[in-house]
């Protein structure tokens, strides 16, 4: 998503919004940042996504949630809505709140054109202060190309996994132990541009 104004507030001002708002936004360090709204193909690769995994954790221990679980980063003071998270754990939540989750053990972004520098910058850097946080799934949506971060046991994030353009190709949450073609990935996307 992209941030089209940016409006100052405390945290508590922004959850008090926030609760109440017909739209979404994020917020760091004072800032309220609204969501802009998703792309065909973003929005298609995200449900593929979703049900794709949601299937595949009917019987685990681990859950998955969609874009309106809000994850709290308190070292940073973070909001922020990924498109998937899971956590692998009983959720963990802000005490007294029931919608701000401290404790996700992977997150998947869907990156369009106005986002991928922050998915792959800022907010990763962010992210990697959750102590719950193993793995961090990038999804381009205007071209077929994922990209999967881990932390490994020195708790340093390398690229672990990067494929692109053959839908035959698949890729691993290594958490959960789910492999996923790019074919059903991007299933019923269009316009998908070619490296």
């Amino acid at each position: 998503m992209v941030a089209v104004e940016k409006r100052i507030m405390s945290p508590e001002e922004y959850l008090s919004a926030e609760r109440q708002a017909l739209d979404k936004s994020e917020f760091f360090n004072g800032e309220v940042i609204p969501m802009a709204s998703a792309t065909r193909n973003h929005n298609r690769i995200t449900e593929n996504l979703s049900v794709l995994i949601g299937a595949f954790l009917e019987e685990a221990s681990c859950q998955s949630f969609s874009s309106d679980m809000r994850v709290y980063l308190p070292a940073t003071e973070l909001f922020a809505y990924p498109d998937i998270v899971i956590v692998c754990d009983e959720p963990e939540l802000v005490p007294d709140e029931f919608d701000n989750l401290l404790n996700p053990a992977v997150l998947i972004e869907v990156m369009s054109a106005s986002t991928e520098d922050f998915d792959r910058g800022r907010k990763f850097l962010r992210y990697r202060s959750i102590p719950t946080f193993q793995e961090y799934v990038l999804v381009d949506s205007q071209r077929v190309a994922v990209e999967v971060w881990r932390k490994n046991d020195l708790s340093q994030w390398t690229l672990a996994e990067q494929t692109t353009d053959d839908l035959a190709h698949q890729f691993t949450i290594q958490t959960i132990g789910l492999t996923l073609s790019l074919a059903k990935t991007y299933a019923r996307t269009t316009g998908l541009a070619v490296s």
